[in-house]
């Protein structure tokens, strides 16, 4: 897809996905993959944390394919090099990972980038700085940050009205199909959602009402 086509798919999309191999197999990323793909998931973002770029790169060329076949946007986290060899439709960096421009470097011109933002200044630093979306968080403490604190939901709505109005904001964190109503009452439109997905015994019928809930909140 085009840039034009791809950002026209992320501001579309409120539920974005991640696999994170601190929950999957590498066995398992595949079938989880198209699991999620099939149950709508649009953005797909590939976190391995724990992993070096060489363990790294067979799972990217693999999950890229598989997002390709369901016209859903694929993200690698963290490794601007290995975004760019699989052709990935978007990077996405932490606040200690770089500047724009440098990443630009390695991804080029045609590829979304998203930075993760923790208040609601770094939240419109990374707008202004160029930044195709935020991920906005944590709002709750989640075993997939330990040790970050959480930031709660006070400047979900500042962010939305400063931010949002341009780019998407994606609020991340702990949140679940449990608390997701509270998350969106406190201003949230679109969220990441890792373990409540990827923990859940049927991905499938938690994802749809997942998107269910959210296409209300945003109609």
């Amino acid at each position: 897809m085009h840039l034009e086509a791809l950002s026209d798919l992320l501001h579309s999309t409120h539920l974005y996905g991640i696999i994170d191999t601190g929950y999957v197999q590498k066995s398992e990323l595949e079938s989880t993959a198209i699991e999620m793909c099939e149950a709508g998931v649009r953005v797909l973002q590939l976190r391995a944390k724990k992993l070096s770029e060489a363990q790294i790169l067979p799972l990217a060329i693999r999950l890229k394919e598989i997002c390709t076949r369901y016209q859903c946007l694929f993200v690698v986290n963290d490794f601007p090099a290995i975004a760019a060899q699989v052709q990935a439709d978007a990077l996405h960096i932490g606040q200690d990972d770089g500047d724009i421009q440098t990443v630009k470097t390695i991804v080029g011109p045609d590829m979304l980038i998203g930075r993760s933002t923790h208040a609601s200044e770094q939240a419109l630093q990374a707008y202004r700085d160029g930044f195709d979306y935020i991920g906005f968080g944590p709002l709750f403490p989640t075993p997939t940050k330990k040790g970050r604190p959480s930031i709660g939901t006070e400047e979900i709505i500042q962010v939305q009205a400063e931010v949002g109005a341009h780019i998407p904001v994606f609020c991340i964190g702990g949140i679940t199909l449990k608390n997701l109503e509270f998350v969106t009452s406190a201003g949230a439109k679109k969220v990441v959602i890792v373990s409540g997905i990827l923990q859940a015994e049927d991905k499938t019928s938690y994802i749809h009402e997942i998107i269910s809930k959210l296409d209300k909140v945003n109609q």
